[in-house]
């Protein structure tokens, strides 16, 4: 299970490099089946040459005749040197998917999903969970003990990560892959197109770099030696 949890983060800041890498290409966000830099955008994003690109040229007939191609050339060459990238984000995406199988098997086998993840009823009150709330918001973080005891507010987030998060990541990755499509067309259907899948992706991506985030600080605040033995040694003793 150790292991898994440091081959999946690997996987995982591989996965934001490269998807990063990506998005420059393409900084534009869409809705539906369909989306290309003539059809309007949900959104653009700032983080390249690519973005608000300046469009096309005035479209000119190659031929005088009627029903013509047109040209169809950009005001400057567009950035689009990625094949890298898409490379390594499938083969990283591969690392996260075989790793996180094998950590989902075995927390449901010994129990670990059922007694540490799964939020109680008794613990979702809205008096304990706005006490929780202000003692986060205010970094008042319990030390490390070295064993799962994780407050309400951490359960419903590594609830959320593991049982939502990461599947619709790897499911509306699934769903951009023609390949896959092709075999599995209700992937499509699922999220409601192409481009769909693609700004949920780009979403659920945001959302688990900022728990990687927030986690990261909770591993420093609880206790950053005793926690980093515990998840590479086991051993939780000074």
């Amino acid at each position: 299970m150790r292991s898994t949890h440091w081959i999946g983060a690997l996987s995982f800041l591989i996965l934001l490099f490269s998807g990063y890498v990506i998005l420059m290409v393409q900084p534009r966000l869409y809705w539906g089946e369909t989306g290309n830099d003539l059809t309007p955008a949900l959104f653009e994003l700032p983080i390249s040459r690519n973005h608000q690109h300046g469009g096309w040229e005035k479209s000119v007939p190659f031929f005088a005749e009627p029903g013509s191609p047109v040209s169809a050339v950009r005001t400057y060459e567009i950035f689009n040197q990625n094949g890298w990238a898409r490379s390594l984000h499938f083969l990283a995406g591969w690392g996260l998917f075989l790793t996180g199988s094998v950590y989902l098997l075995g927390g449901i086998l010994s129990g670990h999903l059922r007694h540490n993840l799964v939020p109680r009823l008794s613990e979702m009150s809205p008096a304990l969970i706005w006490a929780d709330l202000k003692n986060h918001l205010q970094l008042r973080i319990r030390a490390a003990t070295g064993g799962p005891q994780y407050d309400p507010l951490q359960k419903c987030a590594y609830f959320t990560v593991v049982f939502i998060a990461l599947p619709g990541t790897v499911l509306t990755g699934c769903t951009m892959s023609p390949a896959i499509t092709a075999a599995h067309p209700w992937l499509l259907d699922l999220f409601g197109g192409y481009q769909s899948a693609r700004t949920i992706h780009f979403f659920l991506a945001v959302g688990l770099a900022l728990f990687l985030m927030v986690h990261v600080v909770m591993v420093v605040k609880s206790g950053f030696k005793r926690q980093l033995r515990a998840m590479t040694l086991g051993d939780s003793h000074e």
